[in-house]
């Protein structure tokens, strides 16, 4: 792969929602505009009630992630933890192990396969991979 298509040190991608529901550790996020309802862990304080804006990065560890011909971009299921994801690479950052995708909401995905590298990807590929269990989101300032 040539440099000019790896990944290349981009922002990580930011989601903004609507705090639908808070329990002990985790959050369930509403994306406007969708219908996803997200539940996800919350490692950080987080200073929002049920019904105000929040904004953040969300956190997944990839499972084998594979490049894939056409499809759509998704986060399977709509309700509850992400379980699955299909979406196009839009950077990422090699020293971390982090390809970020946007799937609809853009994610942080941390690639679990010791056999895959950031650099195995190309901005604008297609790629689909299942999440391990615990997608976490960071708060971030606005």
């Amino acid at each position: 792969m040539t440099e000019s298509t790896a990944p290349a040190a981009a922002a990580p991608p930011r989601v903004s929602g609507r705090l639908v529901e808070r329990a002990d550790d985790t959050i369930t996020l509403a994306l406007p505009g969708t219908d996803y309802k997200l539940k996800l862990v919350l490692e950080i304080e987080l200073d929002a009630e049920p019904g105000e804006k929040i904004v953040g990065t969300v956190h997944a560890t990839a499972r084998r992630v594979d490049v894939i011909p056409a499809g759509g971009r998704y986060i399977e299921p709509v309700f509850g933890r992400p379980r699955r994801v299909q979406g196009r690479v839009v950077g990422g950052h090699a020293p971390s192990r982090a390809l970020y995708v946007q799937a609809g909401p853009g994610l942080i995905c941390t690639l679990s396969d010791p056999r895959q590298q950031v650099d195995d990807f190309a901005l604008g590929q297609l790629v689909s991979f299942d999440v391990e269990a615990g997608a976490v989101f960071k708060p971030v300032r606005q």
